[in-house]
Parts: C-alpha cells; sequence; structure tokens
C-alpha cells in the first residue's frame, strides 16, 4: 500500500492517512550517530549533489563534528521521488560521502514497508517500497509501486551492443498480464507503460495497435507526442503495416526519425532524407532541427537496411548529398557519431564484446577515419574532432595491451599506431577554424572549455564568425562572446552584428548558473561599454529598468564594463550584504584588480577571512580568477573538468599567494574527480595524465 492510517487523533476524530513521505521522514530522524549524520530533507536550495555536499559540510561545522564525518542526504531533485500527495512513485536516490561502509550501516534497511539498495562504493543508496509477487512473478495490478518495479524489471535490456536495445522474452503468464491491462476501455496515460513493455518485444497485436491508434487520436489530438507511448505505437503501425502510420509521421515530422530507422522501408528512407537534408525539411513542415543527430542516425540506419550495408560506403553517400545542400557542421558531425557508432555495434554484434572493448574499437575507429579518403573531407574533419580526445588513448592501449589489443580491435599495435601518426600528420590542418557544436547541451559544451584557454588566430576567426551568424542561438552567443571578451578579442563588429538582435532575443531570461559563461547581453553590455560604444547607454538604461525582474539579479555583472570606483562600491555593497551570488564577488575581484592594476588572485587572497563574504563563494573565485585572460564562472568549482584542475594547481603552486590560499587550491586539486573518481572524468584521463596528476598530489603530501 502506499499509504499506512495513522492512529485516531485524541477524541475520535480520524488522523489523516501516513505518506509515504511521512513514513521517509520518521524514519529519517531516528539516523545519525557514531560517526555518521543525515542531513534535513532537502528544500530547493539543495538542488544538486554538490549542493549535498555543501551542506554537509556547514552542518558539520555548525556541530563542531569532525573532518570527514560520514553524511547521506537527498536533494530535491531527488525529491520529485515523491507525487504532491507524498506517495513514493519511482525510487528515492540516496547519496553519501565520507566512508561508504559506515554509510551503508547508518542508513541501515531502512524504514518498515521499504527497502534500501546500496548502489555501491561509486554509486547511490535506493529506497522503495516493498512489494509482493505470486507465483508466476506477477505483481498486484493495483498495487502501483509493484507494477512500477515489475515493468522496471521487464524493461532492463538484456544486449546493449545494439539500438533499440534488446529485451528478454516474455513468459506466457507476462504476456497474458501485460496485453489484459490493454483491454477496453482504453486509457491511454493508465496503459502507457504497459504498451511500451510489449511492444518494446514488437508484442503488441494488429488489433491492439489499430485501438490504440483510436485512443491515441482521440486523447491527444493536435499533440500527438504528448503521449508517453507514442513511439512504441507508431512503431507497432509500421510493423504492421498501418497505412495511417504515414499519416502520424507527417504529424511528427522530425520526432518520428528514431522510429523510422528502427522499422527501415524504402518509404521511411525517403522521409527521412526529407528530415535530414535541410532544403527539404519545409515538406513535411514538422518541428524538430533538419539534420540532428537522431535524424542523421536513423538515415543512416535505414540507409544501410535499403539500399548500402557496407557503412563507409554508406556514410559517404549520406554525406555527399549533405554537402551538397549547404548542410551544417552540426550535421556532419551527427553523421560522423553515426558512422563511428554504426561500425562499433557491428563489430560488438559480431564478437559478442562488451563495452569497454567496444569503445577500444570506437576510438581506433575514428582515428582511422579521420584520414580515410572513400570519405568526403567534410566528414573526415567532423570524425578528426571526434577523434581528438581518444587518439593519445589509442597510442597507450595499443601499446599497452599488445596482442590483446589485437583481439579486441582487429587491427595490430603497429597498424594502430601508424593509424595515430597519420591522424596527428592530418589534425591541425583538418581542425583548423573549427569549434564544438553550439547547440549542445551546457555541460557538453563547458567540458571543452579549457581548449579556450588560449586562442589561436583560426579560434579568433570561428568565434567572430559565430557571433556575426543570425542562425547561432543564445547559449553559442553567450559562450562564444565570453571567450572573445576575455581573450581580449572582442571588437566593435561583435557589437554590431548583436544589435539588430538584442531587444527581440537577449533580452531573454537565460541561466548561467552551470555554465563558464555569463548571460549574452550582460557580456555585449560590457563589451560596449568598455569600447565606449554608442549603443552601450541603451544598454545600461535596459538593466535599470524595473522590468523584466529576473535581470535584476545580473544588472551589477555589467560593471565589469568600464568600472570606475562607483560601480565598485555598489558591488562592495551587494557582496557584503549576504545577498545569494550569482557572480557578483567574482565580478567586483576583477572590477578591483583593473582599478588597481593587480593580479585578481591577490585580490581574492586579501579577502580571505573578511566577515560577510561567504567563504565557499570566495574559494570559488579564488580559484576561478586564475587566469584572468578566462575567468570561471561556473557556480562552484567543478570537479569534473579540467580546466578547474588546473587553476586548483595555479593557485597551489602560486609563490605569491599566502598559506591559506595555497591550501584553498589544493584542497581543490585532491578533491578533484582526476584525483578521486578518474573514472568519472570526460573525456577520460589518458595514463599519462593520471601519472601526472597523481605524481604532482604525492609531491605536496606534506603540504
Amino acid at each position: 500500500m502506499a499509504r499506512l492510517r495513522h492512529a485516531a487523533a485524541p477524541g475520535g476524530t480520524p488522523a489523516r492517512e501516513a505518506s509515504d513521505l511521512d513514513s521517509v521522514r520518521g524514519w529519517w530522524k531516528t539516523l545519525g550517530g557514531d560517526g555518521f549524520v543525515v542531513l534535513p530533507p532537502p528544500t530547493r536550495s539543495r538542488y544538486t549533489q554538490s549542493d549535498g555536499h555543501e551542506d554537509a559540510a556547514e552542518l558539520c561545522a555548525v556541530r563542531g563534528l569532525a573532518t570527514g564525518t560520514s553524511f547521506a542526504y537527498w536533494h530535491w531533485q531527488a525529491h520529485q521521488a515523491f507525487d504532491r500527495s507524498g506517495a513514493l512513485k519511482s525510487e528515492l536516490m540516496l547519496y553519501w560521502g565520507g566512508d561508504h561502509a559506515a554509510v551503508a550501516a547508518g542508513l541501515g534497511a531502512g524504514p518498515a514497508g521499504f527497502r534500501v539498495v546500496d548502489g555501491g562504493p561509486q554509486g547511490a543508496f535506493r529506497l522503495d517500497r516493498v512489494t509482493t509477487r505470486d507465483g508466476a512473478g506477477l505483481p498486484d495490478p493495483t498495487d502501483p509501486a509493484g507494477v512500477r518495479q515489475f515493468l522496471a524489471a521487464l524493461d532492463e535490456p538484456v544486449d546493449r551492443t545494439r539500438l533499440p536495445f534488446v529485451h528478454r522474452p516474455l513468459t506466457a503468464a507476462e504476456a497474458a498480464w501485460l496485453h489484459d491491462r490493454l483491454r477496453d476501455p482504453l486509457d491511454p496515460s493508465a496503459t502507457a507503460r504497459f504498451v511500451v513493455s510489449l511492444e518494446r518485444r514488437d508484442a503488441l497485436t494488429a488489433e491492439e495497435t489499430r485501438r490504440l491508434l483510436d485512443a491515441w487520436r482521440e486523447r491527444y489530438a493536435d499533440r500527438l507526442a504528448d503521449w508517453d507511448a507514442w513511439r512504441a505505437v507508431l512503431h507497432a503501425l509500421l510493423r504492421h503495416h498501418h497505412e495511417e502510420a504515414w499519416d502520424v509521421v507527417a504529424s511528427l515530422g522530425a520526432r518520428a526519425a528514431d522510429v523510422l530507422g528502427e522499422v527501415p522501408s524504402e518509404r521511411g528512407l525517403a522521409v527521412l532524407r526529407e528530415l535530414a537534408v535541410p532544403a527539404e525539411l519545409a515538406v513535411l513542415g514538422g518541428p524538430g532541427r533538419a539534420g540532428d543527430r537522431a535524424t542523421i542516425t536513423a538515415w543512416l540506419t535505414a540507409h544501410r537496411a535499403v539500399r548500402e550495408p557496407d557503412p563507409v560506403r554508406a556514410a559517404a553517400e549520406l554525406a555527399a548529398e549533405l554537402g551538397a545542400h549547404g548542410t551544417s557542421e552540426a550535421a556532419m558531425r551527427a553523421l560522423a557519431i553515426a558512422l563511428t557508432g554504426a561500425v562499433t555495434a557491428d563489430r560488438r554484434r559480431a564478437t559478442g564484446a562488451d563495452y569497454p572493448t567496444g569503445r577500444l574499437f570506437r576510438a581506433l575507429a575514428a582515428v582511422r577515419f579521420s584520414t580515410d579518403e572513400r570519405l568526403p573531407r567534410a566528414l573526415r574533419v567532423a570524425i578528426a574532432g571526434l577523434a581528438r580526445d581518444d587518439v593519445d588513448h589509442v597510442r597507450e592501449e595499443a601499446v599497452r595491451l599488445g596482442p590483446a589489443y589485437t583481439d579486441a580491435t582487429g587491427t595490430d599495435t603497429a597498424e594502430a599506431l601508424a593509424a595515430v601518426d597519420r591522424y596527428e600528420a592530418a589534425r591541425d590542418e583538418l581542425l583548423a577554424g573549427t569549434g564544438p557544436d553550439l547547440t549542445l547541451g551546457e555541460g557538453i559544451l563547458c567540458r571543452d572549455w579549457h581548449r579556450y584557454r588560449t586562442l589561436a588566430d583560426a579560434d579568433v576567426r570561428w568565434l567572430r564568425a559565430q557571433v556575426a551568424d543570425p542562425g547561432t542561438g543564445v547559449q553559442g552567443l553567450a559562450y562564444c562572446l565570453e571567450l572573445l571578451l576575455a581573450h581580449g578579442a572582442a571588437t566593435e563588429a561583435e557589437v554590431e552584428a548583436l544589435l539588430p538582435r538584442w531587444k527581440k532575443e537577449l533580452t531573454k531570461r537565460y541561466r548561467t548558473t552551470y555554465t563558464e559563461w555569463r548571460h549574452p547581453l550582460v557580456t555585449l553590455t560590457c563589451l560596449a561599454l568598455d569600447l565606449d560604444h554608442p549603443a552601450a547607454a541603451a544598454l545600461s538604461a535596459w538593466w535599470n529598468k524595473p522590468t523584466p525582474v529576473w535581470k535584476n539579479d545580473l544588472r551589477l555583472l555589467t560593471h565589469l564594463g568600464a568600472p570606475d570606483e562607483t560601480k565598485a562600491a555598489e558591488l562592495w555593497d551587494f557582496v557584503t550584504s549576504g545577498a545569494h551570488d550569482v557572480g557578483q564577488l567574482m565580478t567586483w575581484v576583477l572590477i578591483r584588480a583593473r582599478l588597481d592594476g593587480e593580479a585578481p588572485l591577490l585580490v581574492a587572497d586579501r579577502l580571505l577571512g573578511t566577515p560577510g563574504i561567504r567563504a565557499h563563494d570566495l574559494e570559488r573565485v579564488l580559484i576561478g580568477v586564475a587566469d584572468p585572460a578566462q575567468p570561471l564562472w561556473y557556480y562552484s568549482a567543478d570537479p569534473r573538468r579540467r580546466d578547474w584542475w588546473r587553476r586548483a594547481q595555479d593557485v597551489a603552486d602560486h609563490p605569491g599567494l599566502s598559506a591559506e590560499a595555497r591550501a584553498i587550491g589544493l584542497r581543490a586539486a585532491r578533491d578533484h574527480h582526476l584525483i578521486r573518481y578518474p573514472d568519472e572524468l570526460r573525456p577520460a584521463p589518458t595514463e599519462a595524465e593520471l601519472t601526472a596528476a597523481r605524481a604532482w598530489i604525492a609531491a605536496h603530501a606534506a603540504d
């Protein structure tokens, strides 16, 4: 049951039922002691694991607990496992720090009616309800938690070497139980999970598919993609050759691409081409980006199934067609990913190779394809970008594994090393004037930030071209303009390029909490002020208006443009007020450094211990300004990325800093994933990088 009834209140008044959340909170209050503490249930301010670790450090400091005390917590994102009534609708992830064994012992088995599953030293603990099954392993259909857990077990793939993943066959009892859930009257929202589990095994019948289509159209009408099971039903429609499948495809547009790749046909191939080639997108008129990764991958899959099975020849044909229509770099990059993924999947299916072995093969494939003259140059350029992070691994693994490398990849060491040499000879020429896909997630873009600590002339040209391109979105503008301004390479041309766009596009809210760049309108305003551009007055006036309210948090960041003592004083009042900091302290340090003509690091160092300034914010700023030519604006010292690792080293090794400042840098370096969790770093570190990092830490062991 999802709810337990409390005892009646005094006087016989029935008490409300205790929710799952009540039960978990009650149990949570009983935990702690003997070197283990639990944080209170979260509010919105504890949104990430980093926030949880900060809260734990603060709690231990307040209680006077020893450094290294083990702790457990969940954050606000994990809290969404509870619905509004407090019922647990999915596993509750419990995160932790300190000693794994101590946390496991402290959490124990969980509250009555629940269980805690240990995710291991590198994972989270998971809390869920205890449920039961009948003799055939089936849940009670009226038990939501039991049904959810049953479906989760059915949906766990048994083969991840291919897409779509392969799932185990259903038993006769399981199949009958799932089909029973699809009896009339059909409720699309209630049946979606059962539909998906059946069609993952091509098990929806033609009659079920017909009824599901009718119910889907009736309930969702002009918003077909809002139903969780739409992909499964479209898959079944195509598999059963329903003519109406093509009406659905036309309505869904690019969102239908991956399903068309799973059920390939000549007609589907034609649709995928229309979706993938920019000039033809208007034929279907559907939403989605032309040439996006899902569309290109599905197009290659279908092309191989219907026309040309050889992956290299098929990719070359698609690349030639994309190139003939003036496709974007993003589309060619998507084809590069699709090609290396396809040959790797082929290899894994043929050899039964596991995922790590597949990664060895994929890395080598990218290195080899970068110089494969069978492929058009534009595609080789895109593949060379993928191989940039792999080439050192290929060299290391080929030498280290020797004959085992040949077994894993089908290529001997000498041939692999020759491929590396060819790649390195061609790399600079291939990659000159290229850059990342600016539409990728901010986390992926942040991983590449360290590449731009210095800018080559080709980098500057590429960044300026993106700013000048009307098709570059807000995120891309923020990324490129920040780099140009920080490195002193932004000019009046960038201001002029963005003036026609700023009121309509750049005045929209864009969160930069987890980025190394600021809102593009902040950066543009700073640039215009520094240049004394005529537009600076209008930009500043907009920031000083009372609306929109969201910009008030960012207004003071524009003071970095043409700074003066008045701006510095206003910022200082803010940073010492205790208000939430979204870059104001960083801005003040950079302003003070400009006004005084000294290094920002020295300014930040002098602030250590200043009353009214939060230590966490100052430590982040201290590391973030280590290189004033590329300040790091992320909200915390991110242990997952190399730029923070290198800045931490810079601080720890700086002879002109106080011992306290150097200790902050060393502590950040010791906590970095390169040292603590190298397997979680992306791109993965090489053995040479790991050896150098560990040697640096060892050399500072006595510090």
